[in-house]
């Protein structure tokens, strides 16, 4: 790889074959086009390695793998990305045109920054518009004084330093399902960070990868959640805790009947359109019948607009 290119977009891919070509090919058009493509298949047992071999784009490095899971190919990645600016992605969503250019001119004009994330469109499996996501907090100091109750950042919208995360300690094994932001919060030690506030990436929905609606996991998962980000570490204590947590919810039901119950809010919330609510909103009770909060969804679907909306916006003011 040439000395000039500063900036590695990590991105691995595990079962992602419908969507993968429109993933690579948003990086590959890139406005900005002096980067190394690094591309991680963790033991895709679909044809994702197919579709990746079938590139010939000199920026493009290739790394076949027996499955070794996200946070520990993220790390790999680390240490073999060649820039010294990381754009994280993932492989079911897409770049906007201007998304490296406009991040890597923001870095390198804030040296004293060691993160920038952005807004996302979000769309359902199909590629079809959901909604846009705003953030709260966008500046460090709005961060910061969040104390990171909440993800302050989407991770396949994040570049960052490498050294700086690498200083952090990289992603934390221990921290399954949060290790993103965990990370966020040890980053806060080394340097500033910022969201923009305009989407650069678009966001895809589907039961296979989406990240599970985190009040599903119950209280205790939340709590020990919370303690981590706080503590910037998982006790030995609340890592056996974690693997149990996980171990006793069926993750595939879990996650098909998140979506599910996340696309429902999201038309209902966002679109207004109670009727496509309510077809999410049975799968999610179909898969998962023991979970309140697609019922009482399902009810609040008859409610006039006006009250909808009243609530969605005392929802938002209190989360």
């Amino acid at each position: 790889m040439e000395q000039s290119r500063k900036v590695t977009v990590l991105f691995p891919a595990y079962n992602a074959a419908p969507y993968l070509r429109e993933a690579i090919d948003s990086v590959l058009s890139q406005t900005y086009s002096d980067f190394e493509f690094l591309i991680i298949n963790d033991g895709s047992k679909d044809n994702s390695a197919e579709i990746i071999d079938n590139y010939t784009d000199p920026r493009i490095r290739v790394v076949h793998q027996e499955n070794m899971g996200l946070v520990r190919t993220l790390n790999k990645g680390l240490g073999l990305a060649e820039g010294e600016l990381i754009a994280r992605f993932d492989a079911d969503d897409v770049c906007y045109p201007a998304r490296l250019d406009k991040q890597v001119r923001f870095m390198m004009s804030h040296p004293d920054y060691v993160l920038v994330g952005s807004e996302a469109n979000y769309m359902d499996e199909e590629g079809n518009f959901i909604f846009r996501y705003l953030f709260k907090e966008y500046e460090d100091s709005e961060i910061r004084q969040s104390g990171f109750k909440n993800c302050p950042f989407i991770h396949s919208s994040v570049m960052f330093r490498k050294q700086a995360v690498l200083d952090a300690g990289g992603y934390d094994e221990r921290a399954i399902t949060f290790e993103d932001h965990l990370l966020w919060r040890k980053l806060a030690d080394v340097g500033k960070m910022k969201n923009v506030k305009e989407p650069l990436i678009k966001v895809r929905f589907n039961p296979a990868s989406v990240t599970i609606d985190e009040k599903w996991r119950g209280k205790e998962f939340q709590e020990l959640k919370q303690r981590s980000i706080a503590n910037e570490q998982v006790s030995n204590t609340d890592y056996e805790l974690l693997k149990h947590i996980l171990h006793t919810q069926n993750f595939k039901e879990y996650k098909e009947a998140s979506y599910y119950s996340m696309m429902g809010k999201k038309f209902l919330w966002d679109q207004h359109k109670p009727a496509k609510a309510r077809e999410f909103l049975a799968k999610a009770i179909a898969v998962m019948p023991g979970k309140a909060e697609p019922y009482m969804l399902y009810v609040l679907s008859y409610f006039p607009e006006k009250i909808i909306s009243a609530l969605y916006n005392r929802v938002k003011k209190n989360s």
